[in-house]
């Protein structure tokens, strides 16, 4: 969902415990509750939860974890230093801001993309070169997307949920589709307005099918560098 930039939870949050501003952070971008956030990206669920309901506290390096998903500064998370978006430390390289890795894709021939893998926090990885804080990852796991990417790669993408755009026919993009599904796909025109194929890069075609958001692969990181620059945290 799109989020604003002035939000009351968030604002309200800046006097709050490290705890509740952990909370606001995961309602204003959207999840429901806490198990929809760490579902979503791969957190161990009663780890997450007690990180928010404030039986745990978390670590300055689940605060980057967490600030990255959220979209918010882990130093606002952390200790509730403003601003809270933005505005990194002066002196901060771009290849230190990092963002989640969330999910897996190309395990199979229909590209889809795999949430929750593992019990502990997700992979982080810096920010490709032009990107933005919603920037995410996908590790290709698989042979299933010859000619784009080899088992081991990153796929990043903006993680706006915007629609899809006439600059996209034709190009492989990340796409959620009405039945919940993340999926790496070749976009194309459908039946009828509205409507979309999906061209897999090694399976079938979906036929006439509707998207809620879709985003252009913004870079594509081979398996060799993506050892290197992969990072992962516990929480």
């Amino acid at each position: 969902m799109p989020r604003t930039r002035d939000p009351v939870d968030l604002a309200t949050a800046l006097l709050a415990t490290r705890s509740d501003r952990l909370r606001a952070a995961r309602i204003e971008a959207g999840y429901g509750s806490a198990r929809d956030a760490a579902t979503r990206f791969g957190w161990n669920v009663n780890t997450y939860g007690s990180n928010e309901n404030g039986n745990a506290p978390y670590s300055y390096k689940s605060a980057r974890l967490y600030g990255a998903a959220f979209g918010v500064r882990a130093e606002w998370l952390y200790e509730g230093e403003p601003p809270i978006f933005g505005a990194y430390p002066s002196g901060e390289a771009d290849s230190d801001r990092l963002v989640p890795v969330i999910g897996h894709v190309g395990a199979d021939p229909e590209g889809a993309v795999l949430f929750a893998l593992g019990q502990t926090p997700g992979d982080l990885a810096p920010i490709p070169p032009g990107g933005t804080d919603q920037a995410r990852a996908l590790l290709v796991a698989g042979g299933s997307m010859p000619g784009l990417a080899d088992h081991g790669a990153l796929i990043y993408f903006e993680y706006q949920r915007t629609p899809p755009t006439p600059d996209m026919l034709g190009h492989v993009v990340v796409v959620e589709t009405e039945t919940d599904e993340v999926l790496v796909k070749r976009l194309l025109r459908g039946s009828r307005a509205g409507l979309f194929d999906l061209e897999s890069l090694d399976g079938p075609t979906r036929r006439d099918c509707r998207l809620r958001w879709a985003a252009h692969i913004t870079a594509i990181i081979p398996p060799w560098q993506a050892r290197r620059i992969l990072r992962t945290h516990a929480a």
